[in-house]
């Protein structure tokens, strides 16, 4: 039924595109084909169509809901109140209340969702829990709002950077000091990605110790009792779930890539490096080293 309902609302919504839409005559003698097409091969009608429900404000509603920056502009009451939001959300990641703080600015970005600060200090408080993937996207939210927002390309360089994602970091580092040419700390990351992408050289697969993209050897992980003790408590971590889960859901998206595993086990690394990093360290210089963060950025 509820793909029925669905072909319903498309057809809906094609047969009302032929009676508004702007179309030339060879579109719209595609479009009736198209619904007659649509009419056979699921026997529905337009009038199947779920009622009260617009195909279009669905639509837009889900792109919101994807971080797109939403058509409205915010009264200057909601921006007032975003504003405030905004600064209690600083306030918490002084205070390494980070999960407050997302939740602080995910209030501001509803109120205000074309305010790319928003988005940024958001990414920036994601990257500090270890959830770079969803700091990418709130970065690239940012710059689609606001491409000139030098901040947001320095926090998406240290997220690609934690990423192990060592040529985009290299690249959003060069475009925050094309804005920002004297930033000593742009200047210092750049630097970082460039010598991380020289380690890495032109071989990139497999996991272990020779491997430049994965921060440890796996068998070296898999007979420490303790390293695994802590992995097991790591991935109860309900946010920890949601985080692996995100990348899987994008890893499939994709088709499947080798990259997107290394992904998942830096994540775990990071988050485990926090729980306890004299233990990771120690694995770490029995493994060769380990790399080096960039510097932390600033909030808005």
């Amino acid at each position: 039924m509820a793909v029925k309902g669905l072909v319903a609302s498309i057809i809906r919504f094609l047969t009302k595109q032929l009676e508004e839409g702007d179309i030339t005559p060879d579109s719209r003698e595609s479009l009736e084909v198209a619904i007659q097409c649509l009419e056979s091969a699921y026997n529905v009608q337009a009038s199947d169509s779920p009622p009260n429900f617009d195909l279009l404000s669905s639509y837009e509603t889900s792109l919101e809901a994807y971080n797109f920056p939403p058509s409205r502009e915010a009264t200057a009451e909601e921006k007032s109140e975003a504003e405030r939001y905004k600064n209690q959300g600083n306030s918490l990641m002084k205070e390494d209340k980070i999960p407050g703080a997302i939740e602080l600015y995910t209030r501001a970005i509803e109120l205000d969702g074309r305010n790319a600060v928003y988005y940024g200090n958001r990414a920036a408080a994601y990257s500090k829990i270890g959830n770079h993937r969803r700091a990418v996207k709130d970065c690239e939210t940012a710059l689609k709002i606001d491409p000139t927002y030098s901040k947001a390309y320095g926090r998406l360089g240290l997220a690609y950077s934690s990423l192990e994602k060592h040529r985009e970091a290299k690249e959003s580092y060069q475009k925050a000091l094309e804005m920002e040419p004297d930033n000593e700390s742009y200047k210092n990351n750049l630097q970082l990605a460039e010598e991380k992408l020289a380690q890495q050289g032109v071989s990139n697969i497999g996991l272990g110790a020779n491997n430049p993209g994965f921060p440890m050897d796996l068998s070296s992980m898999l007979s420490n009792p303790a390293l695994m003790s802590m992995a097991r408590h790591m991935l109860s971590n309900p946010g920890m779930q949601n985080m692996l889960g995100d990348l899987i859901s994008e890893n499939i998206e994709q088709g499947g890539r080798m990259e997107a595993l290394i992904e998942a086990g830096q994540q775990l690394v990071q988050q485990m490096q926090s729980a306890n990093p004299e233990l990771i360290e120690s694995l770490r210089r029995q493994m060769g080293g380990g790399p080096n963060d960039p510097d932390p950025p600033q909030q808005n």
